[in-house]
């Protein structure tokens, strides 16, 4: 599905982040990226959006290079991006709207969809993930946690074959962090999304990642790739087996830090 051949990237005289990095994931699969603060997590999520685009080598999703976002990409942000003087409603409706202008490759092919069509889809998201209640309420006037659930459904009413995360949850309180975890889960288990979340947190880069790609605060050359078993088990696990992985990628991220 995606593949980074040989990427150099930096920003301005910087020191690469990437250089000469490559890495390779699966249709269907679950990656967890983690590292410290500056290592290139969300650097290495735009890439792959096709908002940044790597000095020399190049990524392609499905064999085709990534020049630009492609309409097929859903990215979740950690602050929603949220037009906050638009409903939950009309900000779900919004990538449909302009798929009417723009169409599904990006560029000359508008979708004409009658607006039964576009409710029937934006209806169903709502109900999904339960804010069917509040969608006519701006995103002022909800919690963070329904504010996150209109995020993923504006980006899931346009049917993604990639969905990429960067730290969506980080802000949230426990009960509704758990929550939207295992509403990724289920949407990856239900749909067969290929999805890559960026987080800070071992523990939920267990959970999410049947994979875990560890980045360092260094020049990334080559991937640091973790097999995880215990993917969708929720923590905390009473597993040697466990606490062993936890330990060891632990123990990456302190030496990835110096």
């Amino acid at each position: 599905m995606i593949q980074v051949a040989s990427i150099t990237f930096r920003y301005g005289k910087q020191q690469p982040i990437f250089k000469d990095f490559s890495w390779q994931t699966e249709t269907g699969q679950t990656w967890a990226v983690i590292g410290a603060s500056g290592c290139g997590k969300s650097t290495l999520l735009y890439l792959l959006a096709g908002l940044l685009q790597p000095a020399t080598g190049q990524i392609l999703i499905n064999r085709t290079a990534v020049a630009c976002p492609r309409p097929q990409t859903g990215l979740i942000l950690q602050d929603y991006g949220l037009l906050p003087w638009a409903t939950l409603r009309h900000n779900i409706t919004l990538g449909l709207d302009l798929r009417r202008f723009y169409g599904p490759d990006g560029k000359h092919s508008p979708v004409e969809m009658m607006p039964e069509d576009i409710n029937f889809k934006v209806n169903r998201w709502l109900d999904q993930l339960g804010i069917a209640d509040v969608a006519d309420k701006y995103p002022g006037q909800v919690s963070g946690g329904q504010r996150q659930r209109a995020a993923i459904a504006r980006t899931l009413v346009l049917e993604p074959d990639l969905l990429l995360l960067d730290e969506p949850f980080a802000s949230l309180d426990a009960p509704t962090r758990e929550n939207l975890q295992n509403l990724v889960l289920h949407l990856h288990t239900e749909r067969l999304l290929t999805s890559v979340l960026v987080t800070h947190t071992i523990e939920e880069a267990v959970y999410i990642g049947e994979r875990i790609l560890i980045l360092k605060q260094q020049t990334n050359f080559k991937p640091r790739i973790i097999d995880n078993p215990y993917a969708g088990i929720m923590p905390p696990v009473q597993s040697d087996g466990y606490q062993t992985l936890t330990g060891m990628i632990r123990e990456e991220l302190r030496e990835s830090a110096q």
